[in-house]
């Protein structure tokens, strides 16, 4: 070998020396740097004319597990859903408090039943009763403040979804730059690593944000689809569009995620066809779509079918039973029945005309079975009261008053035939005496059947969304009634879009059902818009549906302002139907009607598509399930958590830096130099020997 070869030999040595320590120095510096992979300098063997004369120092590789990475990614997604739903359902948690505490829910409805019972202790005293009014008052404040924060809970949830849009689209933009940064560097014969480390750290956030499936490609570029397979990024990025990004606005239902095509100036392009409407997109924004539009509003429609029940069997006991003095006039509310339509109840009902200290002045017992429409009932009942007494049937509600002043009206059911239309008695039905009320719903079975006219006018119309049970969308319908029948209604249902996922009857009350077939189990609908109006009665294709527990009208519940202002007026009497004309037909002491309170909140009630339970279990229930969630989410998280740290450490394991490692490997680069150095000054000094010889 000639001193030039040892000297070319030498000095490519010193130089992979070098190139190896620069990169040990890197690393080291970028020790703590998150996603970062260690570097290692490529050397192989210089060949000239078959004979080895040196190293070829190549660029510096990246020493990376792309199927470690890989798994990152997808824990990473899992993390972020189970984080934010963790996050989110505590909260609701600790909106329903802990259990015992007096401030929470079911403290609210237990004091409830608590108040009853001390009313059944001898004479009620005023501020018994008055106990008793501010219990029922309190759960119903208390359910619609939870409403309204579970309300308030979607409006963040909405507002993170935009802002994870935003932060998506600019991480896929960054990651598009990388793209072309790393295509460019392998073109160029250049190492792409830092570009690789970056796109590696902002792949781990996106996928954090939304589950996506990273394939690599032979220009060092990689494609990022979503688990449904739409394409993200190619050699084209995308962005996500979302109309109403950042507003905040709860709605019922919100408009889909498209996805675009991103133009080279940063603005939306022509959209590509496919969107993002399900929580199955994964990550933090999945979880977001989740809570949104499936765990959250299942809450608030549950809420509302415990409001519906409780309001139900508090009015149960006091339209069966009357105050002492009774009220000069009994009010209903508004059925959605006009005069003319089918009557629909059995047995009997008393109605009585009283002094105010209970004396009987009139009574009539009407068998409403021999009836057959609403002002046939308003006829026996001013011509059994002779005058003492006038009932009147306008805009579906009903009022019955006294004609002399001084007198109440008072009523009470046959104890063997008790009247009744869905389950429900006369007075309770109609609203004469209740003891919660709310303008938005008739807080009863409608008790219709399929033959009766459904009385909604040409134009109007409510649009239905029916939502699997991850809360994704399926379809949805506006219906605008045709025909004349609520078998119309029902036959233009099960027609519908709606009708492909199951079928639409309805039940022995009057309440439409919906049954989802078994291949969407857990399907519900929500009605997001209605402007249907039976009759101009003001009652609503809604309210009269029962589809829903929005439509129990919790947001505007409260006590009827009579007895709101005079809690002497809660009726916890009971009218003696068997009384004469000028007899007691009202106890000073009846404490009865309390009585009737306590029996009703034991009694299991039919609660529609939740089934039969009573206030306290179906409560139980809603508020367990709600605690166990929470659980599961907490739990779910920790697990995610672990996963996604042990699948980093698995990583940085394999690809970080090990300071140990480059110490010892600096070390050997450090005696790798020396010797090249000693090998130069060697070559050297024999120029120098065979010059000095030459002279």
């Amino acid at each position: 070998m000639s001193l030039n070869e040892i000297l070319g030999s030498a000095i490519s040595g010193l130089s992979a020396s070098q190139a190896g320590l620069r990169s040990v120095s890197n690393n080291i510096a970028n020790v703590d740097t998150p996603g970062y992979a260690r570097e290692r300098v490529a050397l192989s063997a210089a060949v000239t004319n078959g004979r080895v004369n040196g190293v070829v120092v190549g660029e510096p590789e990246r020493i990376a597990d792309r199927f470690l990475e890989m798994s990152v990614y997808r824990r990473s997604g899992d993390m972020g859903q189970s984080e934010v739903t963790a996050t989110y359902l505590d909260r609701l948690q600790s909106l329903l408090g802990q259990p015992g505490a007096e401030g929470g829910l079911p403290a609210r409805l237990d004091a409830i039943s608590a108040s009853a019972v001390r009313l059944t202790s001898g004479t009620a005293a005023s501020q018994v009763i008055s106990a008793f009014t501010g219990d029922v008052e309190d759960a119903i404040v208390s359910m619609r403040q939870l409403d309204g924060d579970v309300a308030t809970m979607r409006t963040d949830v909405e507002a993170e979804v935009g802002y994870t849009v935003e932060r998506v689209n600019a991480l896929l933009g960054r990651i598009h730059e990388l793209n072309d940064n790393v295509a460019r560097l392998q073109g160029l014969g250049k190492s792409p690593a830092g570009a690789i480390d970056q796109r590696v750290a902002a792949l781990e956030e996106l996928s954090s944000l939304i589950k996506v499936t990273v394939r690599d490609q032979p220009d060092g570029r990689v494609i990022l689809e979503t688990p449904q397979g739409q394409t993200l990024l190619d050699r084209r990025v995308r962005q996500l569009d979302y109309a109403v990004a950042g507003t905040g606005v709860a709605q019922h239902v919100y408009p889909p995620i498209t996805i675009r095509f991103a133009e080279p100036n940063g603005t939306m392009g022509p959209a590509t066809g496919d969107k993002i409407d399900s929580a199955a997109i994964g990550g933090k924004l999945g979880g977001l779509i989740d809570l949104r539009d499936r765990a959250l509003p299942q809450f608030s429609d549950k809420l509302g079918v415990l409001f519906g029940g409780l309001a139900q069997t508090l009015n149960a006991a006091s339209n069966a039973s009357t105050s002492l003095p009774a009220p000069a006039q009994l009010e209903g509310r508004s059925t959605g029945l006009t005069g003319t339509d089918r009557l629909g109840f059995t047995g009997s009902t008393t109605f009585a005309v009283v002094k105010s200290n209970g004396e009987l002045v009139a009574k009539t017992s009407i068998d409403f079975s021999t009836l057959a429409t609403v002002n046939d009932a308003v006829a026996a009942i001013n011509a059994g009261l002779g005058g003492a007494g006038t009932a009147t049937f306008t805009g579906g509600k009903l009022v019955i008053a006294a004609s002399a002043a001084g007198n109440g009206v008072a009523t009470g059911q046959d104890e063997t035939n008790p009247s009744s239309r869905a389950g429900v008695g006369f007075a309770q039905y109609f609203g004469l005496n209740d003891l919660v009320r709310t303008p938005e719903s008739t807080l009863v079975p409608s008790g219709f059947v399929g033959t009766d006219p459904h009385g909604f006018s040409p134009g109007q119309s409510a649009e239905i969304v029916l939502r699997d049970a991850s809360g994704r969308s399926l379809t949805r319908f506006t219906l605008t009634p045709t025909g004349t029948s609520f078998n119309d209604v029902l036959t233009q249902l099960n027609a519908s879009p709606l009708g492909g996922f199951g079928a639409f009857a309805l039940d022995t009350k009057g309440r439409i059902q919906f049954q989802p077939n078994p291949m969407v189990t857990g399907a519900s609908l929500s009605i997001v818009s209605d402007t249907t109006d039976r009759f101009g009665t003001g009652r609503s294709f809604t309210a009269l549906s029962g589809l829903t527990g929005a439509s129990m009208g919790l947001n505007q519940a409260e006590l009827p302002k009579q007895i709101a202002d005079n809690p002497a007026a809660v009726p916890l009497a009971k009218l003696q139907i068997g009384a004469a004309v000028g007899e007691r037909a009202i106890g000073q002491s009846d404490m009865r009607g309390a009585t009737a309170f306590i029996d009703e909140l034991a009694k299991p009630m039919d609660l529609g598509r939740e089934g039969v339970a009573t206030i306290e279990r179906y409560s139980g229930l809603l508020l367990g399930g709600a605690g166990a969630e929470a659980a599961r989410a907490a739990e779910r998280y920790d697990d995610a958590s672990a996963r996604r740290d042990d699948a980093v450490n698995r990583r940085d394991s394999f690809g970080g830096v090990n300071i140990d490692e480059e110490l010892a490997q600096m070390v050997v680069l450090q005696n790798s130099y020396s010797a090249a150095a000693r090998v130069i000054t060697t070559a050297s000094e024999m120029y120098d020997t065979l010059i000095n010889m030459i002279r």
